[in-house]
């Protein structure tokens, strides 16, 4: 596979990746942040797989049950034909809580004639480390490690057990199933248990999209990027991650490999603004009693990241066994980022807390701690706005005054500002309003180059950085305002290249970025609708949707000239950006104004 060929099946505790050819690459249980017990992925030779092997007489197509996010792969041969389902459970309880156990069932459909398969299952536990043994028993196939941890995985099937695990040749004359998970049932399941879970999974999944927001333009691809996003969230905590896998590089051969199931307080803010957009109440909550339960003290500073049951540790080490994905190593778990100090991420927060505020005015729970949050932050910007720090693009070298980071010291006082009007708390007003147009001032001074003419990613430098584009998304200036738009022209001459963008050109910690950030892409393409280019703006869209992959799902980067995904995936960052974007796009434009008037 020359591409992140992958559909995402998962239930909000844990998620599988599923190649285009039904082979499971990458699944850790019992959650996101747990080890592999599929890991192939990340070493095609030993990190182990579940799979399926068919004769070439089949042909495979993929797709997911319309707005459901259970996978199908359907294998065919005219004759014979049958699909596998793809699911982890996810429902309601009759207590109202969700079922949503360390597991995931794979229900064969049967179709039509008589085919057969192989079936190829190979857990490998704890991301391959030591040897994984695998035994049958009357009711299950038990598989276990004892290396340097001990783990296990259960199995549950109606095939026989054994020609499953001697790789044997299966008929598939009726239904049948796979389940596999990370407890031993206290019920051996049945077929049609199975598809009573399958059954109740749709049906839940269908629910959860008939209350997102529809859209007039772009509706699939923003309910498929929905849907997504709600797989990044994790109900124990309301916590949500960037991506579901580590050490997916940027550029193939390239060390630029991270481990991204961690919420940053940025990319998880940013989600929940826009699934607050679409009209998704709990996981706002859920990711607000998150934030709060990490403040548990007035005087404590808020890290950029934390792992997703709130730990604030996060070590970076090395799985230097695996070969990585495509052979680019190091295969990273943990994160050193954790310990940088960003600036950007107060305002980010705080504009959520606005956001919500405005979308759920009556309904909204911890008032006074968001209160307590607010006054917090503001302290927090107005003894530090004026320190350098590492910026979004989280620079490993030395600190600088990155405009990204002050604009958004400014929003956080700027939202600050508002959400103490919406709670009737007036008392401090003058004095912040006085620190943001202290901010302001500063930012319009220092960060404005007339060389570049253009507003830069830092403080005394000519270098463009496409974070600044969203100066006008957070308000800080006008879109029509001549030095945003010319910032924009500017960023699209400089940084863009058949049509993708880099995140900025200079050096950095590990040389010159090679592939595209699609995030960048995004806040490109809502600037050029900004500034009035509206055509322009819709092409590029269209065009850059065509680059998803065969499901509509996108990584973090796409290489510049194959346009092939790179990077951590499903990637928060970019579906976010896409639903913003569409959003945008699928308010009426002015040609279509004038269509509208003529016919």
């Amino acid at each position: 596979m020359n591409n992140l060929d992958y559909g995402v099946i998962g239930n909000c505790r844990s998620a599988a990746l599923v190649s285009k050819n039904g082979s499971m690459d990458w699944c850790c249980l019992p959650q996101f942040d747990s080890p592999s017990v599929f890991g192939k992925l990340l070493d095609e030779k030993i990190g182990g797989s579940f799979g399926f092997e068919v004769d070439d007489s089949y042909q495979i197509q993929q797709y997911y049950i319309e707005n459901t996010v259970i996978l199908v792969t359907r294998f065919s041969n005219g004759l014979d034909t049958f699909e596998v389902r793809d699911f982890m459970p996810r429902y309601y309880n009759n207590n109202g809580s969700y079922n949503a156990p360390p597991e995931f069932i794979r229900y064969i459909k049967y179709i039509s004639g008589k085919p057969t398969i192989k079936a190829i299952y190979n857990p490998r536990l704890e991301y391959a480390k030591g040897e994984t043994k695998t035994y049958i028993k009357n009711d299950f196939v038990v598989s276990l490690t004892d290396n340097e941890a001990y783990d296990t995985l259960f199995m549950y099937t109606d095939f026989e057990k054994e020609k499953v695990i001697k790789g044997e040749e299966l008929e598939i004359k009726s239904d049948h199933f796979f389940l596999v998970g990370y407890h031993e049932k206290l019920f051996v399941p049945t077929l049609k248990m199975a598809f009573l879970e399958h059954e109740r999974t749709k049906v839940y999944w269908l629910n959860w999209l008939e209350r997102t927001t529809s859209y007039k333009k772009y509706n699939k691809q923003i309910a498929r990027s929905a849907m997504t996003l709600k797989l990044l969230s994790y109900d124990k905590t309301g916590a949500i991650l960037a991506a579901i896998t580590t050490s997916l590089p940027e550029t193939i051969g390239e060390v630029r490999n991270w481990d991204y199931r961690f919420c940053w307080i940025r990319d998880a803010s940013m989600v929940i603004k826009v699934m607050s957009t679409l009209g998704h109440k709990n996981i706002a909550k859920r990711y607000l009693k998150f934030i709060i339960d990490l403040i548990p003290d007035k005087d404590e500073k808020l890290q950029i990241m934390y792992g997703i049951n709130g730990e604030k540790k996060l070590t970076e080490t090395f799985l230097d066994h695996l070969s990585g994905y495509k052979d680019s190593s190091p295969v990273r778990i943990g994160n050193a980022a954790y310990m940088q100090k960003q600036n950007d991420i107060y305002g980010i927060l705080m504009d959520m807390i606005h956001q919500l505020l405005l979308n759920f005015n009556n309904d909204i729970e911890n008032g006074e701690a968001l209160w307590n949050i607010t006054k917090g932050i503001v302290w927090t910007v107005d003894k530090h706005w004026q320190e350098p720090d590492k910026g979004i693009w989280e620079f490993r070298s030395e600190d600088q005054h990155f405009t990204f980071s002050k604009v958004l010291c400014w929003t956080a006082v700027d939202k600050a500002i508002k959400v103490a009007k919406l709670l009737g708390k007036t008392s401090k007003l003058a004095r912040w309003q006085l620190l943001e147009e202290t901010i302001k001032a500063d930012i319009m001074e220092n960060a404005w180059s007339d060389t570049a003419q253009a507003f830069t990613q830092a403080y005394g430098t000519d270098d463009l950085d496409a974070s600044v584009l969203l100066m006008e998304s957070y308000g800080f200036i006008d879109a029509k305002h001549p030095k945003f738009v010319s910032t924009v022209k500017a960023i699209g001459r400089e940084l863009s290249y058949e049509g993708l963008l880099y995140r900025y050109k200079n050096q950095d910690d590990f040389g010159l970025p090679s592939s595209s950030f699609t995030i960048c892409t995004f806040w490109y393409i809502n600037s050029l609708y900004k500034i009035g280019e509206e055509k322009k703006a819709v092409d590029h869209f269209e065009k850059l949707l065509s680059y998803s992959n065969h499901l509509g799902l996108f990584s973090e980067d796409l290489d510049f000239k194959t346009k092939r995904l790179l990077g951590n995936f499903p990637q928060a960052y970019s579906h976010l950006a896409l639903i913003e974007t569409a959003i945008n796009l699928s308010k009426t434009t002015k040609d279509e104004k004038i269509k509208d008037v003529l016919f």
